[in-house]
């Protein structure tokens, strides 16, 4: 009995003098597990006489009870030890000076849709939006589009299981302003387009910028005239521009829209790939299928469209080769764009 009095108090102070829960796990394995010395007590037992077993096995249970009960005591303080700890490393002493943070800025792709916006406003045109979840008639349908073109091909558009989709341009909007005003109209419509796709010059989600005018007597002419000083004002520089004949269903006749280099000023480099052109737009007269689709009079009026990607004209006037940058939201390259006035 006196061997087991100065074991319990040898485990009673092992465990006081715990400093962590990992020493006290020790010590509870140590005097309490499997092979703890406590344990190998009650298995000594049957080396005593029969008559003294039941008294010296009840006085082994009493003094390993009594170390459980120190064990969960000196846990519970650790516990709320450690707490203590972490509250005290994370505390914030308000009365400290503020750190100076920076202000933020709009992002650069936000920056180029807001200075786009405001050269077309000044020029007449009204900003319009749609929604981003359309249908095929929007879409598709009321463009010209036909069923079997590879723009409604599901590795080019994402479709829902109902039949609608995530609109793969922003011209459903001017179907749906044309249906809603009539014409005569002047809107851009700039927003958010869906597409599968992803490399360095092409994102799932990217930003796209549409643009038309329906009146009486409105030409190509017209349509040139607009295009080529909204560049020179997006770009505030001088620019040569040129027209290649190319189709869409939903203009006829088409162009590609070509501006001569940002980087070289058209004398060719690694960018132009040494043509000395970008290719920036495509544009066109709005075919007549199209206006009679949004209850048009295609008799009395004509139209141009055209369509542009913010994005591509964001990292052209920023010098951005990669368009995934945009979307990685790394705070050391959106800090280089403060926002500047449109």
């Amino acid at each position: 009995m006196s061997d087991l009095t100065a074991l319990t108090q040898d485990a009673l102070a092992e465990v006081a003098a715990c400093g962590d829960l990992a020493a006290l796990d020790e010590a509870r394995v140590r005097w309490l597990g499997k092979r703890g010395v406590l344990t190998e007590q009650l298995k000594a037992l049957g080396a005593l006489p029969a008559a003294e077993r039941p008294a010296v096995g009840a006085r082994i249970n009493e003094a390993k009870q009594e170390l459980q009960s120190a064990i969960e005591s000196r846990h519970a303080a650790l516990e709320r030890a450690a707490v203590d700890r972490e509250l005290t490393a994370g505390g914030i002493d308000v009365t400290l000076p503020g750190r100076g943070e920076r202000p933020g800025t709009l992002h650069p792709v936000t920056q180029a849709r807001l200075r786009i916006e405001t050269l077309f406003r000044r020029a007449g045109f009204e900003v319009a939006a749609g929604p981003e979840i359309e249908d095929d008639f929007h879409n598709f349908e009321a463009l010209n589009i036909p069923p079997n073109h590879p723009a409604r091909a599901m590795h080019d558009t994402f479709y829902f299981p109902d039949g609608r989709l995530l609109r793969t341009h922003t011209s459903p909007v001017q179907i749906r302003a044309l249906q809603a005003r009539g014409a005569p109209l002047a809107i851009i419509a700039p927003g958010r387009v869906y597409r599968c796709d992803s490399d360095m010059t092409h994102s799932p989600m990217f930003h796209q910028l549409e643009g038309l005018v329906v009146d009486e007597n409105i030409s190509f002419a017209n349509m040139k005239a607009v295009l080529h000083g909204f560049l020179q004002a997006f770009f505030e520089r001088e620019l040569a521009m040129r027209l290649r004949p190319s189709f869409f269903p939903f203009t006829e006749p088409s162009a590609e829209v070509d501006m001569s280099c940002v980087f070289c000023e058209g004398r060719g480099c690694r960018v132009c790939k040494q043509t000395g052109w970008l290719e920036i737009s495509g544009c066109g007269m709005v075919h007549p299928n199209v206006l009679r689709a949004s209850g048009v009079d295609a008799e009395r009026y004509t139209g141009y469209a055209f369509g542009a990607g913010i994005d591509r004209l964001a990292m052209l006037r920023y010098g951005v080769n990669d368009l995934r940058l945009f979307f990685e939201n790394d705070l050391r390259f959106l800090g280089q764009f403060p926002s500047l006035p449109a």
